[in-house]
């Protein structure tokens, strides 16, 4: 595609095999596939809300559709951001229910008996101020539409759906909407809540009050969010207390709320889909476990416990634990002749992963390292400046920001702002790039798959052999 295009998944189970794994994938170069469900944010500060498929009639619910669990889930990611106000994009398949009441006509469409009542439900909670939709194959835009009551409530910025037509239609219905927009977190509060001369009642309030007085609570309603504290030297013969009275402290600092992940996360430690034999230590907020498919044997990665998106999201007892297992790590490769390279991308990620690489110290100098990759950065036009060493990731970047960033164990730091595409495998290319590890054929984890029982004995050796530094035994 000659610009970034973005896409939702399949709506049936004719197109699931275009669309591989839940949490999105670039299709083809410029193309992607954002997933099941998410909130994209883009460099200006753009918030895009997004939800594939249509709504499932039977459950469990088919790998092309969603739930109420889905949606639940959705709006409760979304709604825990402070101060919440709207999102600026939601784009969903179906249409919402009911969404000409008290507007202009549809057309052939009967609103009242086609759409999704829960995407109805999604966007009367999210109040998008431009919502999209495609599955009807008509082109409608709908007059704006309020999100607060009249007079009873503080004003609040309106909403527009539009609906578009399939493309290269036969009847040449509108299937391309082009606008500028102005994210609402830049827009001046007054012009935001500015209404139109033709605005019209929400028409989801009578739906949203049917859906909250039918539904059951859904299991993400019901359990609070949960950590797993498992004792990976069982010989010792118990667990590690999972809270700080335990630990001998009666005042527990405040943490930062966390948010939950918007669909399954391969990397929250109480999600089932944790694959538990590559955990390699466990501490009070982080563990560590081997990369799937690493560049090295001992490419380890650093993670927070709870859901967390990047370092700049962390809380402040969160952040001095990474900074521990990074001095553990530092000290574990100097005693085998090796300097770290540690490399964060917060772009197209859901959960906070700190790549931590081992290179040895006879085969190339830091200034090398920093070298190469401000060199390859430079070939693919990405801007990679050198921020100072003492200066922290939180003071270069806003939480939400898509960023790249590099750290050497001298401390020197490189970080990248992303403002529009950017290259996935960037941080393993460079170091497997035959200037550093020279083992370019390992630069895509995808094809460096190893045995389950390969990678366990990896990780128990590894286990082993970084007993002796690892804090969190002691």
């Amino acid at each position: 595609a000659p610009i970034p295009t973005y896409v939702l998944g399949a709506n049936d189970q004719e197109t699931m095999s275009y669309f591989p794994g839940a949490s999105g994938c670039e299709l083809a170069e410029n193309i992607t596939y954002l997933g099941r469900r998410g909130i994209y944010s883009g460099a200006s500060g753009l918030h895009i809300v997004y939800l594939s498929g249509t709504e499932a009639q039977n459950e469990p619910a088919p790998a092309y559709s969603f739930s109420m669990k889905d949606v639940a889930e959705l709006k409760a990611s979304v709604l825990s951001t402070s101060n919440f106000k709207g999102v600026d994009i939601l784009l969903t398949s179906p249409w919402p229910r009911d969404v000409g009441a008290f507007a202009n006509s549809a057309g052939e469409i009967d609103t009242k008996k086609c759409g999704s009542k829960l995407v109805s439900d999604l966007a009367a909670s999210l109040k998008p101020r431009y919502h999209f939709a495609a599955l009807e194959k008509a082109y409608y835009e709908r007059l704006p539409y309020r999100n607060h009551t009249v007079l009873q409530e503080t004003p609040q910025h309106v909403s527009r759906f539009i609906a578009l037509a399939d493309v290269g239609n036969t009847s040449k219905k509108k299937y391309l909407y082009a606008f500028s927009i102005v994210p609402m977190s830049l827009m001046d509060p007054a012009e935001l809540v500015k209404q139109p001369q033709d605005v019209t009642e929400n028409p989801y309030w009578k739906l949203q009050k049917e859906v909250k007085k039918n539904r059951t609570p859904t299991s993400a309603e019901e359990e609070p969010a949960c950590q797993f504290f498992f004792d990976l030297n069982k010989h010792q013969g118990k667990k590690r207390p999972s809270n700080e009275k335990a630990r001998g402290n009666s005042q527990p600092k405040q943490a930062k709320k966390l948010t939950q992940p918007t669909g399954h996360c391969w990397f929250c430690l109480a999600s089932p889909e944790v694959e538990k034999h590559l955990v390699v230590s466990i501490g009070t907020h982080c563990y560590l476990a081997l990369a799937k498919g690493g560049l090295l044997p001992d490419h380890v990665l650093i993670l927070p416990i709870g859901h967390y998106q990047s370092m700049v999201d962390l809380s402040s007892e969160v952040v001095e634990e990474v900074s521990k297992y990074k001095s553990a790590l530092k000290e574990f490769f100097r005693s085998k002749g090796k300097r770290y390279v540690l490399f964060e991308r917060n772009y197209r990620s859901q959960h906070l992963q700190l790549q931590v690489i081992p290179v040895p110290l006879d085969h190339c100098t830091s200034e090398d390292i920093k070298e190469s990759f401000i060199a390859q950065a430079q070939e693919q036009q990405i801007e990679l400046l050198e921020i100072p060493e003492h200066s922290d990731i939180s003071q270069v970047a806003q939480p939400g920001t898509p960023y790249f960033y590099v750290e050497l164990d001298t401390g020197e730091k490189l970080f990248h702002r992303i403002r529009g595409r950017f290259p996935l495998q960037f941080g393993r290319e460079v170091l497997a790039s035959e200037a550093l590890l020279a083992l370019p054929h390992r630069a895509d984890w995808r094809q460096c798959a190893t045995e389950r029982a390969e990678e366990t004995a990896q990780a128990s050796a590894f286990r082993r052999d970084f007993q002796p530094f690892d804090f969190a035994l002691r």
